[in-house]
């Protein structure tokens, strides 16, 4: 059995995001750190880093106009250089003056046709990069009643979808992401999985839902979207975090190791343990060192997910048939309580890889290193 886990360990892939590795805060202030990137070249080298240690992070998601460059093919050459590839291409249409009142449902056209715009060129930088996947998430929606109609809204968002589905190529698809609320406190256009798989069902295969783990209410079994999603073919991917309030963005597993541990369990049941699933971090580290705190978080997902492999599926099914509730109970908590810690440095070890990814890092002197090159121009941030 335990060969089979590690073959199929071996096969996971985590992609990080460029944005990660600036400098971020919260929504009262930006703590800057010494040695962050001060452009997207050394966003990727950093990711890298992430890659080099863990073994299972070989894609880094780009955010347009953060990761802006001239030349997005020479970008994607200088991430294949450094042993990685550029993964999800992310739109921008919630941080210019022109999107007070939406981007793609706002009331204006000009506004529309701009935020359109830009979501046709993240397509152009897909297919200058390589990416196959597009990830949308749009801030729009409204903060007192009768601000705008609620239904218009929804029509002008499908119109957008639509358009950019029908510029998507050959093996590229878009993931509609969605979100409680937050910056619009009275009506978001994409509130709930809900609303984003009725969207994606209606335009066809190529649109997809992924699933924030730090976008819901409290008290949401995020488990059974998951399962509900896969069932139909539709969950695209995660953007995988923790939550104490609204979206944090923290490090995936923080608050609770146990529910990431049954939404990979969901995963793997569902048959959504292969390359058509894609399992993104979507972090900021406030506080914390960043690669750090992107292979902590890389680790984490990995012991979630070898939990999860541990389940005895066949004890699980059988006590869940004859309504043995406390039986399929110790089927699901046996797993989770298993230390896979030692399981994970041996599949390392035998990968060539060291044992404890955190102590090589830390021996690599590459945080220093950064720190003394980087010195002088504008450190690339959140926003940047």
């Amino acid at each position: 059995m335990a060969t089979d886990i590690k073959a199929a360990l071996r096969r996971q892939r985590i992609e990080t995001p460029s944005w990660a590795f600036g400098n971020s805060g919260t929504r009262f202030k930006v703590f800057a750190q010494k040695g962050v990137p001060r452009d997207p070249y050394e966003k990727l080298a950093d990711a890298a880093q992430v890659h080099r240690f863990t073994g299972v992070a070989p894609t880094v998601a780009l955010h347009i106009p953060w990761d802006k460059v001239d030349d997005y093919a020479g970008l994607a050459r200088h991430a294949r250089d450094l042993g990685v590839g550029i993964g999800a291409i992310n739109s921008n249409v919630f941080q210019d003056d022109d999107y007070m009142l939406g981007s793609v449902t706002n009331p204006d056209p000009g506004v529309r046709r701009k935020a359109l715009g830009h979501l046709l060129e993240c397509v152009d930088i897909m297919d200058l990069t390589g990416s196959a996947t597009l990830k949308l998430w749009f801030s729009d929606g409204t903060n007192y009643p009768g601000q705008d109609d609620l239904r218009a809204r929804q029509d002008r968002l499908a119109e957008a979808l639509a358009a950019v589905y029908d510029r998507l190529g050959d093996g590229q698809r878009f993931l509609l992401e969605y979100k409680l609320f937050e910056p619009a406190f009275y009506a978001t256009d994409v509130p709930d999985w809900g609303t984003a798989y009725a969207h994606c069902l209606k335009l066809g295969p190529k649109a997809q839902v992924v699933v924030d783990t730090g976008h819901h209410a409290p008290g949401t079994n995020i488990e059974f979207i998951v399962a509900f999603l896969l069932r139909e073919e539709r969950l695209g991917g995660f953007d995988f975090n923790s939550r104490f309030y609204a979206d944090d963005d923290l490090m995936v597993g923080a608050a609770d190791p146990f529910q990431l541990f049954r939404i990979m369990y969901e995963v793997i049941r569902g048959g959504g343990y292969g390359e058509h699933i894609a399992f993104m971090l979507d972090q900021c580290h406030n506080i914390e060192p960043k690669i750090p705190g992107q292979i902590r978080s890389v680790m984490n997902v990995q012991e979630a997910t070898a939990k999860a492999l541990l389940v005895d599926a066949d004890a699980l099914a059988g006590a869940q048939a004859e309504g043995d509730v406390l039986g399929a109970s110790a089927a699901f908590m046996d797993a989770y309580n298993t230390d896979v810690r030692p399981l994970l440095a041996e599949l390392r070890e035998e990968s060539g890889l060291d044992p404890d990814p955190m102590a090589a890092y830390r021996r690599s002197g590459y945080a220093e290193k950064i720190v003394a090159e980087r010195v002088g121009g504008a450190q690339a941030g959140w926003g940047a």
